[in-house]
C-alpha cells in the first residue's frame, strides 16, 4: 500500500473541497452528486469509493441525475447492452446539462480503458468532463481540481499499474455488509473476456490490510463482508510470505464480530480442496459458492481457454456437495460461443442437470473487439442463439426450482437487508446460501441476522415466518 500517495490524494480533497465552496457561495447553495455503477460487485465497490471521495469534498448525494451537480457513470464492458445503456445516458445528460451548465459529467470504470470508446466519447460526446479508467479511481479528487481549473476535457487513462492505494473515503451502501478487494486484476485471458485488457494483471492485497480492513468495517457494524476479486482463488500469488485464498479465509474467519463472510469471483482452474475444507469447517463462511461453468462441451471450453474438462468440474461440484451438503451451487453460462452447435449445447444441458445448479446467469455471447473469440470463424446466427438459449434457461430454471424446494420446511438464518419493496409490513433478506426471504418484520430488523422458517418455496424466493 502507497502511503504517500494515500496522503497526496487527501490534499486534493482538501483543495477540491476549498473549490466547491466557493463555487456553493457564488450559487447560494450545495452541490450534490449521483453515481450509477454498471457491472459487477467489483464495480460497486469501486463506486462507494467514489462517493466516499465525493462527500469528503462536500457533496451531498443527489438522488437521480437530473438533481446533481456531478454525475460519475462508473461503467462495465463486458457485454455490449451495457455499453449502449452508458451511451443512451449521456444523450440524456446532454440537455440536463444546459439546464444546469455547473453540471460536470464524469465517466470511469473498463469501458474507459478500450481507446474505441474514448475516441468515440471524444468526437460525438463533448460534454463530458471527465474520463478515466480502472487503475487510477483513487486520483478521482486530484482529477476533479483539474476539471475545476479547466475548460477543457480531461482525460487520465492508465494501461496498466501495480499501485494499490487503499485507505480512501468510502460510502457503504449498506451500514451491515460490505465488499472488500483481496485482489484487482485477471491473468487467465478466456477467449471471450475483455476484462484482463481493461483491469490488468493479478495483483494481490497484502493480508494484514485486508484483515485490519474488515476489523475496522467490523467496528464500524458490518456483520458480513464479500472478499472480491476477478479470481480470488488465485489470490496471494506472488506475495512473501506465501499465503493461499483458502488461509486469508481462514484468517478473515478469526475476525472477532464478523459474522458472515462470502467471496466471489471463483474460478474453477484454481478451486483447491483446502477451500472446500475451511468453507465446510467454518460456521461463518457461507455456504454459497459461485462457479462460472460458462459452456459443458469439452471442445468449447478449449476454445474458450478455460482450462478444465466438463468432467473436472462435475468432480468440484460432487466435492462440495459432498463436503458441504446444503451448500447452494450458482453458475454462468454462455450460448452462442462462435462455432458452437447443438450438440455443444446438449452438453451444457447435461451438465446443468448433473450438477443440479441452485441458480446460474445465462448471457449470449458478447463480441467484444480485441479478444481472440471476437475474430473466430462461425459466429453463431441469432435464431440459433434463442432457441438454444431457450432451452438452457428452461433446464436451469426446473433444476434451481427443484434444489430450492430442499429447504421448504426448515428453520434458517437470515440477515436482514430490507423493507419489502411491495408489502411494507414485510423485510427481505437472505440465506446463508443467498437464497432470498420475505417475512413479516419491522424495519428495525434491517441489519440483524433473525431465525426464520421457510413455509414456502416460491421457484426463486421463500416466504418465511420469523421464529
Amino acid at each position: 500500500m502507497n502511503e504517500a500517495e494515500t496522503k497526496r490524494q487527501y490534499e486534493f480533497m482538501q483543495k477540491a473541497a476549498e473549490i466547491l465552496k466557493k463555487k456553493e457561495e457564488a450559487r447560494g447553495r450545495k452541490f450534490s452528486y449521483f453515481v450509477q455503477t454498471f457491472g459487477c460487485q467489483m464495480n460497486e465497490r469501486d463506486s462507494e469509493k467514489l462517493a466516499g471521495i465525493l462527500k469528503k469534498i462536500g457533496y451531498e448525494e443527489a438522488e437521480k441525475e437530473e438533481e446533481a451537480d456531478i454525475v460519475l457513470y462508473n461503467t462495465c464492458t463486458v457485454r455490449d447492452n451495457a455499453d449502449q445503456r452508458v451511451f443512451g445516458r449521456l444523450g440524456v445528460l446532454k440537455a440536463i446539462k444546459k439546464k444546469n451548465p455547473d453540471l460536470i459529467i464524469g465517466l470511469c470504470g473498463c469501458m474507459m480503458q478500450e481507446p474505441t470508446v474514448i475516441e468515440k466519447i471524444r468526437e460525438s460526446y463533448k460534454h463530458v468532463n471527465l474520463i478515466f479508467g480502472t487503475h487510477n479511481l483513487f486520483k478521482l479528487a486530484e482529477l476533479l481540481v483539474s476539471v475545476y481549473e479547466s475548460d477543457s476535457q480531461i482525460i487520465d487513462i492508465w494501461k496498466d499499474t501495480n499501485e494499490i492505494i487503499e485507505d480512501l473515503p468510502v460510502e457503504r451502501k449498506f451500514p451491515f455488509k460490505s465488499g472488500v478487494n483481496i485482489m484487482f486484476g485477471c491473468n487467465n485471458f478466456c477467449s471471450y473476456c475483455i476484462v484482463p485488457y481493461v483491469r490488468g494483471r493479478e495483483r494481490s492485497r497484502e493480508p494484514k490490510d485486508i484483515i485490519r480492513e474488515i476489523e475496522n468495517l467490523v467496528k464500524d457494524g458490518v456483520k458480513e463482508v464479500m472478499l472480491l476479486g476477478q479470481n480470488v482463488n488465485s489470490y496471494g500469488k506472488g506475495l512473501e510470505p506465501k499465503i493461499t485464498f483458502a488461509e486469508l479465509l481462514e484468517e478473515v474467519a478469526k475476525i472477532d464480530g464478523l459474522e458472515r463472510i462470502r467471496f466471489m469471483s471463483n474460478h474453477p482452474k484454481d478451486l483447491s480442496d483446502d477451500l472446500i475444507r475451511v468453507m465446510a469447517s467454518n460456521d461463518k463462511v457461507c455456504k454459497h459458492m459461485h462457479l462460472a461453468l460458462q459452456s459443458g462441451s469439452d471442445r468449447l471450453l478449449e476454445k474458450m481457454n478455460r482450462h478444465y474438462t466438463k468432467e473436472k468440474y462435475l468432480e468440484l461440484v460432487k466435492k462440495m456437495r459432498t463436503a458441504m451438503p446444503d451448500i447452494a451451487i450458482t453458475t454462468d453460462i454462455i450460448v452462442g460461443f462462435p462455432g458452437e452447435t447443438k450438440e455443444d449445447i446438449d452438453e451444457t444441458i447435461d451438465i446443468v442437470k448433473k450438477a443440479a445448479f441452485d441458480g446460474a446467469f445465462t448471457f449470449i455471447y458478447s463480441k467484444r473487439t480485441g479478444t481472440p473469440a471476437a475474430s473466430m470463424p462461425d459466429q453463431c446466427s441469432e435464431e440459433f442463439i434463442k432457441e438454444q438459449f431457450d432451452r438452457v434457461l428452461e433446464t436451469v430454471q426446473e433444476t434451481s426450482k427443484e434444489q430450492a424446494k430442499r429447504f421448504e420446511g426448515r428453520t434458517v438464518k437470515v440477515l436482514v437487508e430490507a423493507q419489502n419493496d411491495k408489502d411494507p409490513s414485510m423485510v427481505t433478506g437472505r440465506m446463508s446460501q443467498n437464497h432470498t426471504v420475505h417475512f413479516k418484520g419491522s424495519s428495525d430488523l434491517i441489519g440483524s441476522i433473525v431465525d426464520v422458517h421457510l413455509d414456502e418455496c416460491c421457484g426463486f424466493y421463500f416466504m418465511g415466518t420469523q421464529v
